[in-house]
Formats: C-alpha cells, structure tokens, sequence
C-alpha cells in the first residue's frame, strides 16, 4: 500500500501533480484532468521531477501519484486525483474522501489494486473508453446491452 505524506519542506510555486511517466494508465488519466484542471495544476513526473522533494522517498512517487500544493501539503493516491479535480471546481470527490472512512478505505484499496496491475487496467480502460483520453466513448455501455440482449435470448 502507498504512504500518505502529509506536507513537503519543499513546497512547489505552483500546484504539481506528479506521476509515473513509465505508466500508459496513469498517461491516459493524467491527459484527461491536465484538460480538466486548465492549467490550475501543472502535470510533472516523478522520473523528471521526485528530486524537488527530498523528503519524499522515490519509493514512495513509485507506489503512487502525489498532489503537491503551494502550501506544501501532499494528497496521495485516488486523493491526489480527487483533489487535481478539486481545482478544476469538482469539489465532491475530494470532500467525500475526506469525510467519509468508508469511501477513503475503498478508494485507497481500489487504488492500490490499480496500481499493482497497472497494465491490465489500461487494457480495460481502452476497452471501454476508447484510446482517446480528451474524448471517451461509452463503450462499457455497448457491452451492457449486448451483455443484456444475451442473457434475454438465452
């Protein structure tokens, strides 16, 4: 399981987001809430960038993608996608991982498991996404009513 970090002696000028660089899933992901965020979050990799914080283990930018604000506060995991949305104005994510156990505990381990299979995910997201971050298709729906017209014929 990731480390939640809590704050950096090093806080950035701007609010960073910094992910795996090596990773197509987190590539694909980081794409569609760099649209969303418009600039009120800048979008660096921990291969090109994990030096900044040095008192932020490398292994710990490994496990997990890290929002880093001006305050120097660190949101880890699912939070720091939660919170990089935060900026765009969505504030409902945020404030459910962070008022609600339950939701916090299933986004963390959703997370993890994610991570851990990273691959597969992004196999399943294409799948049912389509291979266009800035532009999903709702194919999981087809699937659906395939799925659904099956199981009524049988």
């Amino acid at each position: 399981m990731f480390k939640k970090i809590q704050y950096t002696q090093h806080p950035p000028s701007s609010n960073i987001l910094i992910w795996d660089g090596d990773c197509g899933f987190c590539k694909f992901w980081k794409t569609r809430w760099q649209a969303k965020t418009k600039g009120k979050v800048e979008f660096k990799t921990y291969q090109d960038y994990a030096q900044n914080f040095s008192d932020i283990p490398i292994k710990e930018f490994k496990k997990a993608s890290r929002l880093i604000e001006t305050d120097g506060k660190v949101y880890s995991g699912p939070d720091s996608a939660y919170r990089s949305i935060w900026h765009a104005g969505n504030k409902l994510w945020h404030q459910m991982y962070a008022s609600n156990p339950i939701f916090q505990s299933l986004s963390d381990h959703g997370y993890n498991h994610i991570a851990k299979n990273r691959s597969f995910f992004f196999k399943l997201t294409k799948l049912f996404f389509g291979r266009d971050p800035l532009n999903l298709k709702p194919y999981w729906l087809l699937y659906l009513i395939l799925l659904v017209i099956i199981i009524s014929i049988l």
